[in-house]
């Protein structure tokens, strides 16, 4: 019979450990972490306190985690399910603790090591049979809680009932995208990474390209993480690195010399030029004359630092207008110029090598590309690259030895070592791999990707479609830039309430894109402003107003499912679901005050509902409740995480939290069916809410004008103050009052109309526009 997991121990209190232990009490878990000492542990903890990005969803979220010493308290891992060995990589140090730990844990609990590539059978050998069954690798990935890939690392004698607990458990409790990797040295992610990896360091180290260049090449344009490459070196560490190559150089034998970093960047190691921790690697932080941050960048010929240069690829700039990932790489990829030789040179041997090595290291193609989208957040995995490419183009581009540039067109591979799994696509004539799209790893992840292939939407514009995902329920995609929030997404909102309650049971609002919504279409409002439209404003509030309230007394139940960023506009349409299902990443905000607005879409007259309805007592003192709402709008607070979300009062305690972001569309399906199984009846719109009138409002305006004569807000902070107290006190009214939702509704769109005409806000909104910043005029 499988163990049940109702706590975890996670030993080693090092940064991985200490954060491995956080992402486990992120989920609820009691956590239990132990190092050598009680202070040791304790210390660990602090230290993951401070990390950023931080590892924690809210501050008090640390309190499961119990700290104790492997010399006091190691007996006490009897009571967790889940062992979790996390100390540093080295085999004879694992396998002492190992022992302690086999003579102390409870039979039948599960033991782990977090190892990024010991061997796990090597680790588990000499322990009894009852053991091994309950032994495995389980590989985070760094940081925890933001990257979702586990690698779960199976010995040939792991019970497989302890295998599929793992993966569920990590699955559904911790958010994890589990693949299962054979215990090949340094499994399959970062196996593959590296060899990349050091096919960049030799391009670096022949002079023909700078730092800068190579990140820019390798970022988003080739569908791949802003911190791109040195970026993304500094965070993890180049001793870090260095330790994952000499790992595979001893155990992997003949394809070992590929594995060796250049000359250059074993001198940066001697220098303790190994990134952020030591403060300088690739990259380096200095303050400018004025106070500034300035950025300086490595020459790897001369190791000097010197200011960062803005690159020179005019291509770049091109293709990243290319929204098709695969057409942008391909495009990239076939330029005859720098960055093109950059990619033949680099990514073409790569995607060669991981298809010779996938059958030694990995159960599947799929499993390869998984794992590099979800360990390293790639939009394409090494086999969906050379699906874009074209296999005989990647072929014929790879260099036939370090350095040697492939030949120019027409195609020859004759001179490359066709790997074996290439070989049958080739002779039946393909040109890819894959017929199709990479399938999805669960029948419940991707449900609106496989809705939309099997041609079920059922209305569309330009700014959201409606999509029949099954079981009878309809679905709202957003799928304008950023998911802003215009007139087509407003039309699509409206339709969708209709369609449902007409042809469904249930209606969803999500998408898969990494943004709920960034927030309403700020440059439509300000040209309307501009022009002095104030009847047409006036229109466009009235119809989100409509929109938001028509998802709230919709007559059946509306689940919205926001991830990422989910602002303004975004964050309205959230809060007037009948239920949320919140990606546990979701940072949202009611943030119109940074751009001189306040929410007008029902969001003020919301968090002001909100807020009242837990007054102890009717007539009980009204302002510390208004006085949360006014800060949590006035200030414009984003929350971290859903949880955090749940406490600024974004969600509510009936609102569900997915702690895995691919299933949050399948989560918020389920719960929309839950709620018509509980036979949902649509809400009446509340007609008493209680505000305080002109006392409340005199005292907000006296907090407005203290903090403007202390110099910590601007002139038109406290015009935007002011706007905002007057609504959520409820106007001009000479005294407390129990007023209806369309009251304030009212009193929302007036002020924001107000707000609309000063100059001032409109500098803000432009300003905006065009930095992506908030201005403090």
């Amino acid at each position: 019979m499988s163990p049940t997991i109702r706590s975890v121990a996670v030993l080693g209190a090092g940064t991985m450990g200490a954060q491995i232990a956080a992402h486990c009490a992120n989920a609820g878990i009691p956590t239990l972490l132990l190092d050598l000492t009680r202070d040791v542990a304790h210390e660990g903890l602090k230290r993951a306190r401070r990390l950023k990005p931080d590892p924690f969803f809210t501050r008090d979220a640390g309190e499961l985690i119990t700290t104790g010493g492997f010399d006091q308290d190691l007996d006490r891992i009897r009571e967790c399910g889940w062992i979790i060995e996390a100390i540093i990589e080295r085999l004879d140090l694992k396998q002492s603790l190992l022992e302690k730990i086999a003579a102390s844990r409870c039979p039948g609990s599960i033991v782990s090591s977090n190892t990024s590539g010991i061997s796990i059978t090597a680790l588990g050998r000499g322990h009894t049979e009852e053991f091994r069954r309950h032994w495995l690798g389980t590989h985070f990935f760094n940081p925890p809680r933001y990257l979702s890939l586990l690698e779960v690392i199976p010995t040939q004698e792991t019970d497989p009932a302890i295998v599929e607990t793992i993966s569920s458990f990590a699955h559904l409790r911790l958010g994890k995208n589990v693949v299962i990797a054979k215990d090949t040295p340094n499994f399959i992610a970062n196996h593959i990474a590296l060899y990349g990896l050091i096919r960049t360091f030799e391009v670096l180290a022949s002079g023909r390209y700078t730092v800068e260049e190579i990140d820019a090449i390798t970022g988003p344009a080739l569908g791949r993480p802003k911190s791109a490459t040195f970026r993304t070196v500094d965070v993890v560490g180049l001793d870090v690195l260095a330790h994952v190559a000499r790992n595979l150089i001893e155990r992997i034998g003949s394809a070992s010399e590929a594995f060796r970093m250049p000359t250059f960047m074993e001198e940066m190691q001697r220098r303790g030029l190994i990134g952020e921790k030591a403060g300088h690697g690739f990259y380096e932080r200095r303050k400018g004359p004025t106070g500034e941050t300035e950025i300086y960048a490595l020459d790897p010929m001369s190791l000097e630092y010197r200011p960062q240069q803005k690159p020179k690829l005019g291509v770049l700039e091109a293709a990243l207008a290319i929204e098709n990932p695969r057409e942008r790489v391909r495009k990239l990829f076939n330029s005859r110029d720098r960055v093109g030789d950059f990619l033949r040179e680099t990514l073409a041997p790569t995607l060669v090598y991981t298809a010779r090595v996938t059958p030694e290291i990995a159960h599947s193609k799929d499993d390869v590309d998984r794992v590099m989208r979800w360990g390293f957040g790639w939009e394409l995995g090494p086999f969906e690259l050379w699906d874009a490419i074209g296999i005989r183009e990647v072929l014929a581009a790879t260099p036939v030895a370090p350095g040697v540039p492939a030949a120019e067109p027409p195609l020859d591979i004759a001179a490359v070592a066709i790997p074996p799994l290439v070989q049958p696509a080739l002779d039946e004539g393909r040109h890819a791999f894959r017929d199709g799209r990479l399938p999805p790893a669960r029948p419940e992840l991707e449900i609106l990707r496989s809705a939309k292939d099997r041609q079920r939407v059922v209305k569309r514009n330009a700014g959201a479609s409606l999509v029949d995902i099954g079981d009878g329920v309809l679905a709202v995609e957003f799928h304008s830039k950023m998911n802003a929030i215009g007139g087509d997404t407003i039309q699509m909102l409206n339709a969708g309430v209709t369609e449902a309650a007409r042809n469904f049971a249930a209606l969803v609002v999500g998408n898969d894109a990494p943004t709920f919504s960034a927030g309403a279409n700020l440059m439509l409002l300000l040209l309307e402003a501009q022009e002095g439209n104030w009847e047409e404003i006036d229109l466009m509030i009235r119809a989100f107003q409509r929109a938001t309230t028509g998802l709230r007394y919709s007559d059946v139940p509306v689940v919205v499912a926001p991830a990422g960023l989910t602002l303004g506009g975004g964050c309205e349409v959230t809060l007037h679901g009948d239920r949320v299902q919140a990606a546990a990443e979701a940072y949202i905000g009611l943030v119109e005050v940074g751009v001189g607005l306040i929410p007008a879409g029902g969001g003020t007259k919301e968090m002001l509902a909100r807020a009242v309805s837990h007054l102890p007592q009717p007539k009980a003192d009204l302002l510390p409740f208004v006085q949360r709402a006014f800060e949590t709008i006035g200030f414009a607070k984003v929350s971290t995480s859903a949880p955090e979300a749940r406490q600024l009062g974004y969600l509510r305690d009936v609102d569900g939290i997915s702690m895995n972001r691919d299933r949050l569309l399948f989560d918020a399906k389920m719960l929309a069916l839950e709620r018509v199984r509980e036979g949902y009846q649509k809400p009446l719109p509340p007609k008493a809410i209680p505000v305080g009138g002109e006392g409340v409002l005199a005292t907000l305006n006296l907090g407005i004008h203290l903090a403007w004569r202390g110099g910590r807000i601007s002139d038109h902070d406290a015009v935007v103050g002011r706007k905002l107290a007057w609504v959520l006190a409820g106007g001009s009214l000479p005294h407390g009052a129990l007023v209806g939702e369309s009251y304030l509704l009212d009193l929302e769109r007036e002020a924001f109309l107000s707000l609309c005409g000063e100059r001032k806000t409109q500098e803000r909104i432009q300003y905006t526009l065009k930095t992506g910043k908030t201005l403090r005029n």
